[in-house]
């Protein structure tokens, strides 16, 4: 259930509104994993909550503290403050920031630290003083899933009732074949009153929802997209979103999967960010230039192309996010703005004229990136571009993959290794203002590296079995 708190109180007068026996603590790890612990009612206080702080271990969370310094603090924002749908018992959840317990500042490697520091920096810039974001998450509903991986062999599997290589068993036979789900209605489409579900939920929960519908691929992938919303308020959402479509999915016996590409040779899961700056009110990117964007739009998408490969260490940041850029199967990997191929990086939407409307979508993200650090980087790209005025160049209108043009183009890093690699030559554009610290990307670098990178690297892969075996 939505709450509409504003502080403290408000958060102890929903408490005894609506009957709360738990108060879940959530905060986001160093990789967009969301972490809680529940405190029960009868041991709620106001001011640890809210001021003073809840301690926790930090040195057991993936990329914040080592062993000899892991006391950490948690400081709830009461105005995330929601009823848990997920929860049996009544519970309200609220998402908290980390602080150091002793110094009393904010912790510099909590992604939400890091969003609300973008946030101030754009202000103090005088450009903007509030980006809109609109998500559109992409994922996977599967009937089962099973994997394992050992030093002597390693498999994967999962399978969809739905998907087209069940045809062969006996059933009704409405199967969606391999990318024939962009839309057909049931029984064709079998997750319908499942997504309505989902959406039930989060609205339940505060988020406002646009749309759902079935996507590209097969085997139930699924969208559900998010009215913008302020950057901040948007991350919490997505982890909210992410939280709550894995829980329904599980209350009917389904799994929901983020991974950016769990199938061979059908679309993938994207996260397109639809962005924009607003001053005063008013905004920013609608204007007499191509698509109808003002200059300083076209300086934003500017520094989005220019920074575009070490953007993608943190909005791609799987190795299996590198299945999904590849040319084909509507993969956004071409580094060029247009306002109707979707095979640029950066994609003008042209279906509306309003001012309010104008916005650039960055189509290279996946919902696998976590959103407070997401966000943040797109954002302080967009900046960077506005303030060295970056020209992106001419827009791309041609078929990007067609006869000669694909000569003519230049497409992104293809590996997690890559973009690591340009996020450690560029980014200077992150630390500025103090937004990123230095500690957090060598901390992210070294572990996406050894925990992603060398961890698919050193590995045989099945089909290498199938490809050498007999050599």
């Amino acid at each position: 259930m939505a709450l509409s708190c504003k502080t403290a109180k408000d958060v102890t007068s929903a408490i005894k509104e609506h009957d709360i026996q738990f108060i879940d603590l959530k905060f986001t790890d160093l990789y967009g994993q969301w972490q809680h612990f529940s405190v029960p009612v009868d041991y709620y206080d106001e001011g640890d909550l809210f001021e003073s702080g809840l301690g926790f271990d930090g040195s057991s969370v993936r990329g914040f503290k080592s062993i000899e310094n892991s006391d950490m603090l948690l400081v709830c924002d009461p105005a995330t403050a929601f009823v848990d749908t997920v929860c049996a018992h009544p519970t309200i959840s609220l998402i908290a920031n980390v602080f150091d317990p002793l110094t009393r500042e904010r912790f510099d490697r909590d992604p939400r630290n890091v969003i609300l520091a973008a946030e101030a920096h754009m202000k103090s810039t005088g450009i903007a003083d509030v980006m809109y974001c609109g998500p559109e998450a992409e994922f996977f509903i599967f009937d089962q899933v099973r994997y394992e991986t050992g030093r002597y062999s390693s498999q994967y599997e999962v399978d969809s009732d739905e998907a087209g290589w069940n045809s062969g068993n006996w059933g009704p036979g409405h199967k969606i074949g391999y990318k024939q789900g962009y839309f057909p209605v049931s029984p064709f489409d079998s997750f319908q009153d499942i997504r309505s579900e989902m959406v039930n939920d989060m609205v339940s929960a505060g988020l406002k929802v646009e749309r759902h519908h079935h996507e590209v691929a097969t085997a139930g992938q699924t969208e559900i997209d998010l009215k913008f919303a302020p950057m901040v308020q948007m991350a919490d959402w997505m982890q909210m979103y992410k939280y709550i479509v894995k829980n329904v999915a599980a209350r009917h016996g389904k799994t929901v999967t983020f991974m950016p590409k769990p199938l061979f040779e059908d679309n993938g899961s994207g996260m397109h960010v639809h962005q924009s700056l607003w001053k005063d009110g008013q905004p920013l990117f609608a204007g007499d230039k191509y698509a109808g964007l003002s200059q300083m739009a076209l300086w934003y998408i500017g520094g989005i192309l220019t920074h575009i490969n070490s953007l993608l260490a943190i909005c791609a940041p799987t190795t299996n996010s590198y299945r999904r850029l590849v040319p084909g199967y509507e993969a956004p990997v071409v580094i060029a703005y247009s306002a109707r191929n979707r095979s640029a990086a950066c994609r003008i939407p042209v279906s509306s004229q309003s001012p309010k409307a104008k916005r650039v979508e960055f189509r290279c993200p996946d919902p696998a990136a976590n959103p407070y650090l997401a966000f943040s980087a797109m954002l302080m790209a967009g900046l960077d571009g506005i303030k060295r005025q970056i020209d992106p160049g001419l827009p791309s209108e041609m078929d990007l993959f067609e006869g000669e043009n694909i000569k003519k183009v230049t497409t992104v890093k293809g590996s997690l290794g890559e973009v690591l690699d340009a996020l450690e030559a560029d980014h200077d554009y992150l630390t500025e203002g103090g937004v990123f610290s230095q500690g957090l990307l060598d901390t992210y670098i070294s572990y996406k590296r050894i925990a992603d990178v060398d961890a698919v690297r050193l590995r045989p892969h099945p089909h290498e079995f199938v490809m050498y075996y007999g050599v």
